[in-house]
């Protein structure tokens, strides 16, 4: 009932724990904080926040208009309401390296695990997207170490970002990933790879996890886990997948009342009533309201 009972820092503890063990993690995108609890009841071992879904949440296209209460409200609302780990989109950090700073503190507030903190220009854009700008290096390393030095808990996840690879190719990308684990990078998340042998390359080229990016209509095809696995990843988020599903699902029932003005002929393909009460444990607040209201001291 609730919210979840497991506490951020044992979250973190376990992301941790998992990177440190055997497999792949797969980390769906979580687009509301229901979806995150389906995400767990279907077993999976962590949950991503898109940076990409929460703005199209909002109606906003991907290019950095977000800002950091916005992304750290959001989060906390997703992480509060499951027992996985997540980590969560930070964008460019919302700023300077102090606001970086800021950044990873008000993330550790929202009972989030982790961030990724990126080295586009911003306004920034959409990874899989063509004409990104990268800052230089120097730049790049700042943020995270403005990230690392900020963190309280040092459980807490500072993954970095590299969009290097489409504009200056793959052995840059490489090099880029290998300063900022220099920096203190817990994780690398190399963006818009595009086959199976770059992820091999930047896995073999730093000692830290290495995330996968396999969204739909991006830069990668769609691997499987056990594909990326054994090129070395160790983390397979699915960002915008539950999104892209559920707006899809939205305007086919919106399509079918203007075609026979009923949603009759699509009630077949909806959650019901039943699930949808399963999923939020309606039983558990009965219990609790009755509980409560016939107790006698």
């Amino acid at each position: 009932m609730l919210y979840a009972q497991t506490t951020p820092a044992a979250k973190r503890e376990a992301l941790r724990a998992a990177l440190a063990g055997p497999g792949i993690l797969r980390f769906p995108g979580a687009f509301n904080p229901l979806s995150a609890r389906l995400i767990q009841e279907k077993g999976f071992e962590g949950l991503y926040i898109s940076g990409a879904v929460l703005s199209a949440d909002l109606g906003l296209p991907d290019i950095g208009l977000t800002t950091l209460s916005e992304v750290a409200g959001r989060s906390q609302q997703i992480a509060r309401m499951t027992d996985l780990p997540a980590i969560v989109d930070a964008d460019t950090g919302f700023g300077e390296p102090m606001n970086v700073a800021r950044t990873v503190q008000s993330l550790e507030d929202a009972g989030v695990a982790g961030c990724h903190i990126e080295d586009q220009v911003n306004p920034k854009r959409c990874g899989h997207l063509d004409g990104k700008q990268t800052v230089d290096l120097a730049t790049a390393v700042q943020r995270v170490r403005a990230a690392v030095d900020a963190r309280r808990d040092p459980s807490f996840l500072v993954m970095a970002r590299t969009d290097v690879r489409a504009a200056q190719g793959l052995d840059a990308a490489v090099d880029r990933a290998k300063a900022l684990v220099d920096a203190g990078a817990d994780a690398i998340f190399p963006e818009a790879m595009r086959d199976l042998a770059e992820f091999e390359a930047v896995a073999s080229a730093v000692d830290v996890p290495v995330l996968a990016n396999m969204t739909e209509f991006g830069k990668s095809e769609l691997f499987t886990s056990q594909q990326l696995a054994d090129a070395g990843a160790k983390i397979v988020i699915y960002p915008v997948t539950l999104l892209r599903a559920a707006m899809g699902a939205a305007e086919r029932a919106l399509d079918e009342i203007v075609a026979t003005g009923t949603q009759q002929g699509v009630v077949d393909q909806m959650q019901t009533r039943a699930r949808l009460y399963e999923l939020v444990d309606y039983a558990g607040y009965n219990t609790f309201d009755s509980e409560i209201f016939t107790y006698r001291p």
